[in-house]
């Protein structure tokens, strides 16, 4: 049986979250949006997924790693924004618990909607100006993070009735 509470078996299972994260983002359910090179995706999805599972410091490094590999593929002018951005998204959710889904995980995504919105706001105005920020950021982050929410929460359930998070246990430390 695999050491589940190893360094090398967290760092794994951060390796596949990020390339998840990658395909769901640049790939699965990509949806252009706008002129400014946006787009809708579920990658957020699965960094709420990583944030559950993983300990903080892995989950940030997968968000990070497959928001950051997915902008180089389909709008590298938001790569540097979307590493760090994509980093944060896990500090309202919790790995703590048996299961995915618990009080402060149905909230966790409202939270990162609007560290996501503003993130994006402050990078779209420093790249093309405080107008077009204004005019360009609200519909099509709602409607993505709308959408990771509900995908989310879908997943959570599911994942939670097959108990999920005890097949790949990983240290919290």
């Amino acid at each position: 049986m695999k050491n589940r509470n190893s360094r090398i078996y967290n760092l794994t299972l951060t390796g596949a979250f990020a390339a998840l994260i990658t395909i769901f983002t640049a790939y699965i359910g990509h949806i252009p949006v706008g002129v400014n090179g946006g787009y809708v995706h579920f990658g957020d999805t699965i960094i709420y997924l990583a944030a559950t599972i993983l300990p903080m410091p892995y989950a940030m490094v997968a968000g990070a790693i497959g928001g950051g590999v997915a902008d180089l593929l389909t709008a590298p002018a938001w790569t540097l924004a979307t590493v760090i951005i994509k980093a944060l998204l896990v500090i309202p959710f919790t790995n703590k618990g048996a299961n995915i889904l618990n009080k402060r995980n149905y909230i966790a995504p409202v939270i990162a909607y609007f560290i996501s919105h503003i993130g994006y706001f402050i990078a779209e105005a420093i790249m093309f100006g405080f107008e077009a920020a204004l005019l360009s950021g609200l519909t099509g982050g709602l409607v993505q993070s709308g959408g990771s929410m509900i995908f989310f929460i879908l997943l959570g359930q599911t994942f939670d009735r097959i108990n999920l998070k005890s097949k790949v246990e990983v240290a919290h430390g």
